[in-house]
C-alpha cells in the first residue's frame, strides 16, 4: 500500500504544480498585455488630440485634491502643462494667467467664475474670453483687471464655495458667473482608484463604459437637462441656493454680479435647451443677478467653426471672442 499512497501524493504534488505553473503563465500574460495595451494607448494619444486623455492629464497636472470636500479638487498654485497642444499656466492662486496685480483704489476687478470653459480649454491663455474681454475694455476706455478663476469639472455649488472660501480677498468689483447648462448637475467627488490616476488604458475603458451606460440611462439630452432643472431637482436646488449665496455677498459688499448665460454647443443650428435659459433668466432676476444670454452670439455655428477640436464640446478661439463681444456691452453699460 505504501508506494500506491505515495505515487498518489506525488500525482497531486504535480497537478498542484501544474496549476501554479498555469496561474502563473496567465498572470504574465494578461501583465503583458496590459502593457502592450498601455504602450499603445500612450503612443497613440502623443499626439495630444484625445480629448478625454488630455482632460485626465489636467487632472493629474493641474489639479489636487481639495481640503474643501464641497470643492473636490482645485487647481495647483503656480502649476503649468501643456494640454491639447496648449499651455496652460497658473498663478499663485490657483487662476489662468500671470501674477495677479495688487488691488488699488477705483480700480475695477472682474472676476470670473466658472468651469474649463471659462477656463478656456484648448484655447490659448492670449484668446481667451477674459483676455479678450480685457483689451476690448480698456479699447473702450474703461480698463479693468480681469481675473479668471475657472475650474475644470466644477458646477455651481462649487465655483461659488470657491469664491467665498478661497478669493474674497482678491476684492472683485464685478463677478461673472459664467454659467455652463450643465452647471446645476451634483458632481460626484473626485476618483482615487490607482489604475484610473495612473493609466490611460483603465481611463479609456472606463470612459467607454460610462457612456454606455449614460446612453441607456437617458433616452436624449434634452430629457437629461428638462429633469434636471425641474424645480424638485436636488442639482436644480443646490444651484440655486449657491448662486443666493452669492448674491446676498456681493450685495452686502457692493458687487455686481452678472450671470451669463453660456449655451452647449454641440446644437447650434438647432437649439433645442432655450427652456434651460428661460429658466436661468428667471431665476437669476429673482436672486437679482444682472442676466447676460451667450446664445445669440454663437446660435447657427456649425461645429467644425466652433468646437476646439473634433469630438471636443469646448469653444474655440473664434468662441470665446464671440462670447467676449456679448459680454462686454452688459460689463461697459454698468460701471
Amino acid at each position: 500500500m505504501t508506494p500506491m499512497i505515495g505515487a498518489a501524493n506525488h500525482g497531486k504534488v504535480k497537478r498542484g504544480r501544474a496549476i501554479w505553473l498555469s496561474a502563473l503563465m496567465f498572470a504574465l500574460s494578461l501583465s503583458l498585455a496590459v502593457a502592450v495595451g498601455e504602450g499603445v494607448i500612450r503612443l497613440k494619444n502623443v499626439s495630444m488630440r484625445n480629448y478625454d486623455i488630455e482632460m485626465w492629464r489636467y487632472s493629474r497636472e493641474l489639479k489636487r485634491v481639495s481640503e474643501d470636500p464641497i470643492l473636490g479638487h482645485e487647481h495647483r498654485p503656480s502649476a503649468r502643462a501643456v494640454l491639447q497642444s496648449v499651455e496652460i499656466r497658473l498663478n499663485d492662486r490657483g487662476l489662468r494667467g500671470g501674477p495677479i496685480p495688487p488691488s488699488q483704489a477705483g480700480q475695477r476687478r472682474i472676476l470670473f467664475l466658472g468651469s474649463s470653459i471659462t477656463l478656456g480649454w484648448g484655447v490659448a491663455e492670449e484668446e481667451t474670453m477674459t483676455a479678450r474681454l480685457d483689451a476690448l475694455l480698456r479699447a473702450a476706455g474703461s480698463p479693468a483687471v480681469v481675473l479668471n478663476a475657472g475650474i475644470g469639472n466644477y458646477n455651481a455649488v462649487r465655483y461659488v464655495e470657491l469664491f467665498l472660501q478661497r478669493l474674497t480677498d482678491l476684492q472683485p468689483t464685478d463677478i461673472v458667473v459664467h454659467y455652463f447648462v450643465n452647471d446645476a448637475e451634483i458632481l460626484p467627488p473626485p476618483r482615487t482608484s490607482f489604475l484610473l490616476r495612473n493609466s490611460q488604458l483603465a481611463v479609456t475603458i472606463w470612459t467607454a463604459a460610462q457612456r454606455l451606460i449614460q446612453s441607456s440611462d437617458y433616452a436624449s439630452l434634452v430629457e437629461y437637462y428638462r429633469a434636471l432643472y425641474r424645480p424638485e431637482s436636488a442639482g436644480f436646488k443646490s444651484m440655486g441656493e449657491a448662486l443666493r449665496k452669492l448674491s446676498d455677498y456681493a450685495n452686502s459688499r457692493g458687487i455686481r454680479v452678472f450671470l451669463a448665460m453660456t449655451p452647449d454647443i454641440h446644437r447650434l443650428d438647432d437649439y433645442d435647451l432655450a427652456f434651460v435659459h428661460d429658466i436661468m433668466r428667471t431665476e437669476a432676476e429673482n436672486i437679482g443677478l444682472r442676466y447676460i444670454d451667450l446664445l445669440p452670439a454663437l446660435r447657427g455655428l456649425p461645429p467644425e467653426r466652433i468646437f476646439a477640436m473634433p469630438g471636443d464640446p469646448h469653444p474655440n478661439a473664434a468662441g470665446h471672442a464671440l462670447m467676449a463681444e456679448a459680454i462686454a456691452p452688459a460689463l461697459l453699460a454698468d460701471r
